[in-house]
């Protein structure tokens, strides 16, 4: 199993597909706040309404409430600033994989923090600015999986 780490997501269409993401793969949630949308917004429920219940998720009050609680032994951030690509990475069951905002990514703060193991970068073109977040979650969880040989999935 895979856990996908979302910081202060701000898109709740992303956020939206993400779950849907999850539930497919089997994968586990985690969602961390302030989030830039009410969890119970119209627009989140409209993206994963057939999925919530197969979904396992879990909200956490900040980031160290996050690393408290959850314990993570591998912890990659994807974020323009990494110089490994996702492709690079040996991935591990329970692995988790943490992707900051659609708008700022993720802070120094918590790049710099030593429980990261590497920062992750998903190569593009160098005159753009970024990927929508759920593509870039979905590419990441894929190849994550696709190197567990697709655990659990037909």
């Amino acid at each position: 199993m895979i856990n996908i780490v979302l910081n202060n997501p701000e898109i709740p269409p992303n956020t939206g597909n993400i779950i849907r993401l999850c539930a497919n793969t089997g994968s586990t949630l985690h969602l961390i706040k302030p989030f830039g949308f009410n969890i119970n917004s119209q627009s989140l429920r409209r993206a994963h309404l057939d999925y919530q219940e197969f979904s396992h998720s879990h909200q956490y009050v900040n980031f160290d409430d996050f690393m408290e609680l959850s314990k993570p032994k591998n912890l990659f951030a994807f974020d323009s600033s990494g110089s490994t690509k996702y492709t690079d990475i040996t991935y591990e069951d329970n692995d988790f994989l943490l992707f900051g905002t659609e708008g700022r990514g993720l802070p120094n703060s918590i790049l710099k923090r030593q429980e990261i193991k590497q920062i992750i970068r998903i190569p593009i073109k160098e005159t753009s600015r970024s990927l929508n977040l759920s593509n870039a979650v979905a590419l990441c969880l894929y190849e994550s999986l696709r190197q567990l040989k697709f655990p659990g999935l037909l």
